[in-house]
């Protein structure tokens, strides 16, 4: 009996060291969780990204996950020449810098990241969707499929998250809740859900409408959108070749100028109107490190390298 005793001791001392080892080495929850959703996890089956936009850029996935927080800066934050700002970290959250950044404001396009997680949370991503009459009666941009023609869901939000078409957006949003309405909805409630207390929409585009959000809130929305691993790739697409329902082939091109002429730039969202001004939420990655910035309120001469500075500043690189 002592010695069947001794043997058990030894078994339940092994297995407790393997459980401690495992707990061990068991990877952090990232920034998606802190915002107490409990949802359980939308499985997709399949990558949303067309094979001809993988053979025109790998996104090198590896390499855009943070694996540690984003240093300190060591000098102070670049003077704003826009009307706001917010600089954040992906892997905590932590804000490194903002200006005007609970003003609310419309931000044009930026917002379709909302439509995306909203898009994601619905999941089958390997759906047809048809296209309606009412997913056209939009303005530019738009991405022009028939009426009665079938594509992908996740084709479809691809093509959302890298030319920006208004169209698109309505098909996705209409196909989710049945209507446009119905969708926003959906998004005011994921803005709740991610604690974004100064916004609300009312339509997936960003078209103007009695809608808003501030830089920070759409830091969380980006936040999320880039530790969702489906969006995170479809963002990173510089362009692409779009193959329509009669087999004709459309190229689509990223909106985001620098994820095309900066190779550690990792998209997200641009937007434009008259309402909004120019709208830019953009992400980068350098030694393990990531950073967001939302630029609101800009214009098309100073967008790109404002956003560019606080990139920089943020990672070290000024």
């Amino acid at each position: 009996m002592r010695y069947l005793a001794l043997i058990a001791m030894l078994c339940a001392t092994v297995f407790m060291s393997g459980c401690q080892q495992s707990y061990a080495n068991a990877p952090r929850t990232p920034y998606r969780a802190w915002a107490g959703e409990h949802r359980a996890p939308v499985i997709h089956t399949q990558a949303p990204i067309p094979a001809t936009a993988r053979s025109v850029y790998g996104p090198n996935q590896a390499a855009r996950v943070p694996s540690r927080p984003l240093a300190k800066p060591t000098t102070p934050a670049p003077r704003p020449d826009c009307a706001a700002v917010c600089v954040i970290d992906p892997r905590t959250g932590n804000i490194l810098y903002s200006y005007n950044a609970e003003q609310r404001r419309q931000v044009a396009s930026t917002q379709k990241i909302v439509t995306a997680l909203c898009v994601c949370d619905a999941g089958n991503l390997n759906k047809m969707v048809r296209i309606e009459p009412e997913d056209r009666r939009v303005p530019p941009i738009r991405m022009n499929l028939k009426v009665g023609e079938s594509y992908r869901k996740g084709d479809l939000l691809q093509a959302l998250l890298t030319g920006s078409f208004n169209d698109v957006a309505m098909t996705l949003a209409r196909d989710t809740a049945g209507s446009t309405e119905n969708f926003a909805r959906l998004m005011n409630a994921r803005a709740r859900r991610m604690r974004m207390y100064n916004s609300h929409f009312v339509n997936p585009s960003g078209l103007p409408a009695e809608q808003y959000s501030t830089a920070h809130d759409m830091a969380l929305a980006a936040c999320y959108a880039y530790n969702n691993k489906v969006i995170r790739n479809c963002i990173n697409i510089p362009e692409y070749e779009f193959i329509k329902a009669d087999g004709s082939v459309r190229m689509v091109r990223s909106t985001n100028r620098l994820l095309r002429s900066h190779p550690w730039v990792h998209g997200m969202k641009t937007g434009y109107t008259n309402a909004a001004g120019k709208c830019l939420i953009s992400c980068g990655t350098k030694d393990g490190r990531a950073v967001i910035v939302v630029i609101l309120g800009s214009t098309n001469r100073k967008i790109w390298g404002e956003s560019l500075k606080y990139l920089k500043w943020a990672l070290g690189m000024a």
